[in-house]
């Protein structure tokens, strides 16, 4: 099958079937014997089209007399596919976007189809300043959102509370594909000896100034043909997620529990830090991506960590004062973490952010009831939202004032002065993370 029939299919998927980008991408390719080309441009055919997707579709709408949600799904993925092409890769020459995305549609569409295709993207290619964003100064937030492939709503609340400039750096950064950045299993071996085996495996990397296990791949083979992961080496793992388990601070014999843990990033990373010594219960509502914790702590060689499905608003109820630590790796809306799953921004609504901070509450409430007197919570996300994250902490501490916030940044591995810390992807190059420590009364 052609690159781009294949990229096709997997853009298809996820517009018409709401299927998740990474896992359509990586099931399709793995169907095909695909060169390393093929596979590299298929992945930034489906990423790029799903990322840049509402602005594709204001391009469009220049070009076309016909509304695009009066096409089938397949004739505007198509479309939309040929105009990402265009506009957007500089390496592909007009004329194998317009030809390829009419060939695609001798396959899909009749007759009609194949000139309405090749009418709408040799006009696009032929007058691409039909298409010019809106003036920044006069509309700054359409001029963003269709610049920088976000939401208008999104983009709007990022003006208001960054200013434009470090909205406009926020929208930019989550555009750029990010490295992969891996944990050293302490449990197995050093990051030394981690690297020395990459090495040897042709990975190419940076050590991460942030943490002390951190690795930052750049250039990497397939990761299922790399011996160091299925030996339990390493595991996959952002910076910015591995803060949370060393402001957690876990201690060797300790009681943790990792509410909605799955599937074990963090679980494992605690019971790491503890040397495999104590006890890690991991929590989550949904009982198969526990399978997945235990897959990872198995690979990992740790046997500490005991898994429990469970809905962590009850988690106080069968918990109650029995972990000296306790994290909440609550459910948020992702808003940091956009640079990895091109789909996810175009899923995300404002009612959204007004229906999770409820359930974050509660989870929170839920899990401050099993720690211990003196023990220590830590509530983290991956958003960089207000309502999600300072809001929460100041509220629950006004609630609850058996529980004192600490200086969590005195708690990270590079340490500053931050009470509650936020990393975003424009400042710090890592995820969007928010992360907060407190301790309970003795």
């Amino acid at each position: 099958m052609d690159a781009r029939q294949v990229a096709l299919k997997i853009i298809n998927d996820v517009n018409a079937n709401g299927a998740y980008s990474n896992i359509a991408l990586a099931k399709e390719i793995n169907r095909h014997k695909l060169s390393d080309q093929d596979r590299r441009f298929i992945t930034e055919l489906v990423y790029g089209t799903i990322k840049a997707g509402e602005t594709l579709d204001w391009i469009l709408g220049h070009y076309s007399s016909r509304p695009l949600e009066k096409m089938s799904p397949i004739i505007r993925d198509i479309l939309r596919m040929g105009a990402y092409q265009i506009f957007f890769l500089s390496k592909v020459p007009d004329s194998a976007a317009c030809n390829q995305s009419v060939e695609l549609a001798k396959k899909y569409g009749h007759a009609g189809t194949v000139k309405f295709v090749n009418a709408v993207l040799r006009n696009a290619a032929r007058a691409p300043e039909k298409s010019e964003y809106p003036n920044q100064t006069e509309n700054p937030a359409s001029y963003l959102s269709l610049k920088y492939f976000h939401p208008k709503w999104l983009v709007t609340r990022w003006i208001a509370r960054l200013g434009f400039d470090a909205a406009q750096a926020l929208c930019a950064a989550n555009n750029i594909t990010p490295p992969l950045s891996i944990r050293t299993n302490t449990i197995k071996n050093s990051r030394t000896e981690l690297a020395d085996q990459l090495r040897q495996e042709g990975v190419v990397f940076d050590v991460s100034s942030r943490t002390p296990e951190g690795l930052v791949c750049r250039e990497y083979p397939a990761l299922g043909t790399l011996k160091s992961l299925r030996d339990g080496l390493f595991q996959v793992q952002d910076e910015s997620s591995m803060m949370v388990a060393h402001v957690l601070d876990p201690q060797p014999g300790e009681v943790i529990i990792d509410a909605c843990g799955a599937p074990g990033g963090k679980s494992t990373h605690i019971a790491a830090l503890m040397g495999n010594v104590g006890r890690v219960i991991s929590t989550d509502i949904h009982e198969h991506k526990l399978a997945l914790t235990l897959e990872n702590a198995q690979r990992l060689g740790i046997n500490i960590i005991e898994t429990k499905a469970l809905d962590a608003v009850h988690l106080g109820d069968v918990y109650p004062l029995q972990a000296d630590r306790v994290l909440v790796d609550a459910p948020c809306s992702g808003l940091g973490v956009l640079r990895r799953k091109p789909d996810s921004r175009w899923r995300k609504t404002e009612a959204t952010l007004k229906d999770l901070p409820a359930l974050q509450m509660a989870i929170l409430k839920s899990a401050a009831n099993c720690v211990k007197p003196g023990g220590i919570l830590v509530y983290s996300t991956c958003t960089t939202e207000l309502e999600e994250n300072q809001e929460i902490i100041n509220q629950f501490l006004v609630d609850r004032p058996e529980f004192k916030l600490q200086t969590t940044g005195e708690f990270l591995p590079v340490k500053s002065s931050e009470q509650m810390v936020q990393f975003w992807p424009h400042t710090d190059g890592i995820d969007g993370f928010f992360i907060a420590r407190l301790k309970r009364a003795e």
